[in-house]
C-alpha cells in the first residue's frame, strides 16, 4: 500500500479502501476511409437499419472471427485423428431437412411455394 501520509493511514486502518479507477469497457477506434466506403458503408448500414459504427463493428469481429477459425491450427492425438477420419470415410447419413432443402423448387423455378 502507497503511504499518503497520516491520513491515509487513519483511513486504512478504520477500514475504508482507495477509490479504484473504473476500467473501461468500450475503447474508441478511429479509421480514415475515402467518401466512396464511407457512402458505400452508411448505405448498407441504412439498409440493415443498424448505425454506422455498429455496422463496422459488425463487419469487423465477423471478419476478426473468419480470420481466426481459418488460420487456427487444431491439433487432434494420432487416436482422436483415427477416429475423425473413420467417421468422415463411413457411409453418409441423410438428414432429412437437409433432403428436403437441397430438393425443394428455388423461388425462379416453377413449383415453388412460399413456406409458412
Amino acid at each position: 500500500m502507497t503511504d499518503y501520509g497520516l491520513f491515509s493511514r487513519f483511513l486504512f486502518s478504520a477500514g475504508a479502501t482507495m477509490p479504484t479507477v473504473a476500467v473501461r469497457k468500450e475503447h474508441p477506434l478511429s479509421m480514415r476511409l475515402p467518401s466512396a466506403d464511407i457512402a458505400l458503408i452508411d448505405r448498407a448500414a441504412q439498409i440493415k437499419g443498424t448505425s454506422r459504427t455498429e455496422f463496422m463493428r459488425q463487419a469487423a469481429v465477423r471478419e476478426a472471427e473468419f480470420v481466426l477459425m481459418e488460420n487456427t491450427p487444431i491439433h487432434l492425438s494420432p487416436k482422436d485423428f483415427a477416429t475423425f477420419m473413420d467417421i468422415l470415410s463411413g457411409p453418409a447419413t441423410r438428414v432429412p431437412e437437409m433432403v428436403e432443402i437441397v430438393t425443394r423448387p428455388a423461388p425462379w423455378e416453377s413449383g415453388y411455394r412460399e413456406r409458412t
